[in-house]
């Protein structure tokens, strides 16, 4: 079938290696150390004598067994006792008039209701590898203990010998907040009073391992500082939503049955502002231009390149450090809340490609997370990527899968979306996924499936669908791998959805051929027959077919100028009659002709030209007919809604086929014609007599065509042909397509 595609890739690991090799151990890269940014302090007099009062009451406990306020940075010993800490507490209280440079740690022995402390229940179940609310526990989050307000920490890192919160309000300062070690649950926490929404922080983690230190950024951050900055902000996930009606609804707008045309953004380069030094939009910017423009067109949903935090903007988004926090280059989460609501308010639904198969290895993130890889395989041969180069999750561990698994629910509770794309899929159910004889490890059974990703793919669909059964989940899976869209119950991955990888491959090859040689690839347009009812698909013409040196899907096609757009239309003529749901990536509902550049707007200058009108136009109308017209639609993943009327035609170039509704009992015939040349007076064999109607012409006028038609509709003759009964005579327009419908 086809090849999976491949991201763009950029780690500042690589970038530090003179080779340009992927780097294989942990690099100190990307963090901020102890000093590094100065600090936010009420007065340098409250400061000093908090410091001093401080140091007095720690210096008798100061005989080197572990690191103090006076010595931040430079320690190899455990963290400092809890006497210690009480020391500390007690000379703070002392001088109640005084702010000190850092809040002191103190855990209170039970939970109070609704805290959002980790309970003896949560560790267990993180354990386990069921617990999938981790970002309601894990991370920071503000709360009040014993009449304080501040904020709870927690992070997971069972190899560090210490652990501390650093941020601003301690000067990044290692040995002012230290973390304690919840049992043998490999969970660090501490609850730092002071510390409120907005504040930066890390975790500095010193591995019990090869001396291994770094500033870690928070796995289940909220949200996180502008890249190329780091950090992550103690933030809240609050707002007032107002979808209601959606989302009681959203379950009969996307079912299978369901018409869902989707328009693939990538949100940065969407629309600019050239203006203000060509900066992107805001999500709240966004929300009304980008609705708008969706509605206009037609599409039911959009789907979003990956807005989980990224450090790297070259990388789309598909190397993400952040997979519980929507990117803050746009907004804080709220904005992107609004966005969501507008959207939803506006009836569009929204799905996130969600990227579960690999993560980067930039030192500040969870690559060696604790000294030891603990969200990645320790053996290259399974945890790194070589074409990617970055690092695999390690789906057999149970707190990975916890992990994993409660960022997709976190998506779907907390930001509302309608629907997970997981990317690349086949990377993860193949051990020998892009690698050679010897570079990979069998499984037990001796084979190359990755038992243990299939285990998580099936219990990530299982628990989604559960709690959410009017989303949909899809897979971009490149190969024949079966059951993908199939229920876990009888065997299948529990995916609602598919990429149907291999018809873009097959479509776009044979409209990049000259007309003259298409009679010789027939096949690539039939093919698809043999295996269309397989899986439930979406067929995506989506950004990887738009981007290095591939060309504009309006630039892959044959001949002329003229011919490139009639080609184009007759494209997504195609694509509106096959069955399967549609997606199409931003610009290609215009005809950009140049590829896309993700640091650049789209050209929407094009559309005041009629030619690039004419796309958009003839789009517009083959979304509406797709929506309004229930054969169109009903039956996308059933057999009985499709039947070949011609497949053999290969002299002609011609197509043709009946798609069928079960409400209505309507038909339409959908007409193809692959050459330059009109094919006048064409006999096509139909069902049924009668009046069928011409819904839709991709050679009108009005798209920039030639005008070659039928007068709004053809009357069946009772001339059998094609093994029907009815036969039409018809014109078909050279390079185009006709919609022709019979009521039922």
């Amino acid at each position: 079938m086809s090849e999976e595609p491949q991201k763009p890739t950029r780690s500042r690991a690589q970038k530090a290696d003179p080779d340009g090799a992927p780097a294989t151990t942990p690099r100190r890269t990307g963090t901020r150390k102890a000093k590094h940014e100065d600090p936010t302090i009420a007065s340098e007099e409250a400061t000093a004598l908090a410091v001093e009062a401080a140091r007095a009451a720690v210096a008798p406990l100061n005989d080197g067994s572990g690191p103090t306020a006076a010595t931040p940075m430079e320690f190899t010993e455990p963290p400092l006792s809890s006497a210690s800490s009480d020391a500390i507490a007690a000379a703070v209280a002392a001088h109640p008039s005084v702010t000190p440079p850092y809040p002191v740690a103190a855990i209170p022995a039970v939970p109070g209701p609704g805290s959002p402390i980790l309970t003896d229940d949560d560790l267990y179940l993180f354990g386990e590898g069921t617990h999938f609310r981790l970002y309601a526990k894990m991370g920071a989050h503000t709360t009040s203990i014993d009449g304080q307000e501040g904020t709870y920490f927690a992070t997971w890192a069972p190899n560090a010998q210490y652990v501390a919160v650093i941020g601003d309000w301690n000067n990044w300062h290692a040995g002012h907040n230290p973390m304690q070690m919840r049992g043998n649950s490999g969970i660090w926490e501490t609850f730092i009073p002071g510390v409120v929404k907005g504040a930066c922080y890390k975790f500095h983690i010193s591995s019990r391992y090869h001396a291994y230190k770094e500033d870690k950024t928070d796995p289940f951050g909220t949200t996180y500082e502008v890249a190329p900055r780091t950090a992550a902000v103690v933030w809240d996930r609050d707002y007032a939503w107002s979808d209601s009606a959606w989302m009681q609804g959203r379950g009969r707008l996307q079912h299978l049955g369901a018409p869902m045309a989707i328009y693939e953004v990538h949100l940065g380069s969407w629309m600019r502002v050239p203006e203000e030094g060509g900066r992107s939009l805001s999500y709240r910017e966004l929300a009304p231009r980008l609705a708008d423009h969706v509605k206009r067109c037609g599409f039911t949903h959009i789907e979003l390149l990956p807005i989980t935090e990224h450090p790297f903007f070259g990388s789309w988004g598909y190397q993400s450090t952040g997979f519980f926090a929507p990117t803050s280059r746009y907004g804080m989460p709220q904005d992107f809340m609004y966005f969501v609501d507008y959207l939803h308010q506006q009836g569009i639904g929204i799905i996130l490609d969600w990227v579960p198969s690999h993560f980067p290895t930039d030192g500040f993130g969870l690559s060696y997370f604790d000294g030891t890889h603990l969200f990645e395989h320790a053996d290259p041969r399974k945890g790194y990527h070589p074409d990617w180069g970055s690092y695999i999750f390690n789906y057999g561990r149970n707190e990975v899968r916890s992990f994993l698994i409660s960022s997709a629910l976190c998506w779907l509770d907390a930001f509302h979306l309608d629907g997970l794309r997981v990317d690349a899929v086949a990377s993860m159910l193949y051990l020998d996924y892009s690698r050679k004889h010897g570079e990979w490890i069998p499984n037990e059974y001796g084979g190359n499936e990755n038992l243990e990703a299939i285990m998580f793919l099936r219990q990530f669909n299982s628990e989604v669908y559960k709690h959410y059964p009017d989303i949909q989940t899809m897979a971009e899976e490149s190969t024949a791998w079966p059951m993908v869209s199939r229920p876990t119950y009888i065997g299948g991955l529990g995916f609602g959805l598919k990429w149907d990888m291999g018809w873009m491959h097959d479509t776009l090859a044979y409209f990049h051929r000259d007309p003259v040689h298409r009679r010789y690839h027939h096949n690539e347009l039939t093919f698809r027959g043999l295996y269309m009812f397989s899986e439930n698909y979406v067929l995506a013409l989506s950004h990887d077919e738009v981007v290095h040196g591939k060309g504009s899907l309006l630039d892959k096609m044959s001949g002329d100028i003229w011919q490139k757009f009639a080609n184009l239309r007759l494209l997504y003529s195609y694509l509106y009659g096959q069955p399967g749901k549609k997606l199409i990536f931003m610009g290609g509902e215009f005809g950009q002709w140049r590829e896309w550049r993700h640091d650049e707007s789209l050209d929407w200058h094009l559309i005041m030209f009629p030619s690039h009108r004419g796309i958009l136009d003839a789009l517009t109308d083959l979304n509406r007919l797709y929506i309004s017209e229930p054969a169109l639609h009903e039956l996308d993943c059933d057999t009985s809604g499709y039947e070949w009327v011609e497949a053999n035609d290969a002299d002609n170039s011609t197509y043709a086929f009946l798609r069928k509704a079960q409400s209505t009992g309507d038909q339409i015939l959908v007409l193809m014609n692959a050459t330059p040349v009109a094919r006048t007076h064409y006999r096509v064999g139909v069902p049924r007599g009668g009046w069928w109607q011409e819904l839709f012409n991709s050679d009108a006028h009005e798209y920039w065509g030639s005008g070659i038609g039928n007068a709004g509709g053809v009357v069946a003759e009772e001339q059998p042909h094609h093994g029907r009964p009815c036969s039409l005579v018809v014109d078909l327009p050279p390079l185009g397509a006709l919609f022709l419908k019979s009521h039922g």
